[in-house]
């Protein structure tokens, strides 16, 4: 067996415990952890927007300074 396949069946078991694990934790157990992948869903989900928004800028910028080049050229 290579590395990646004992990488997969690890990340497998790892997978299976951990849902063992929550299925058997008492239902406020169970709320706190939707209640942490909910919040770093957020959290990714507003740091992608951050990405993409400072992304968007600089593009943006990047085109202004080309045209006043362009224009300078001229």
């Amino acid at each position: 067996m290579g590395n990646k396949s004992k990488g997969l069946l690890a990340l497998l078991g790892i997978g299976a415990l951990a849902w063992w694990k929550y299925k058997k934790s008492s239902p406020e157990d169970q709320q706190k952890i939707k209640d942490t992948f909910n919040t770093a869903k957020d959290n990714l989900t507003k740091f992608g927007n951050d990405l993409k928004d400072k992304a968007s800028q600089t593009a943006d910028q990047l085109k202004n300074k080309a045209e006043e080049l362009k224009n300078e050229a001229q």
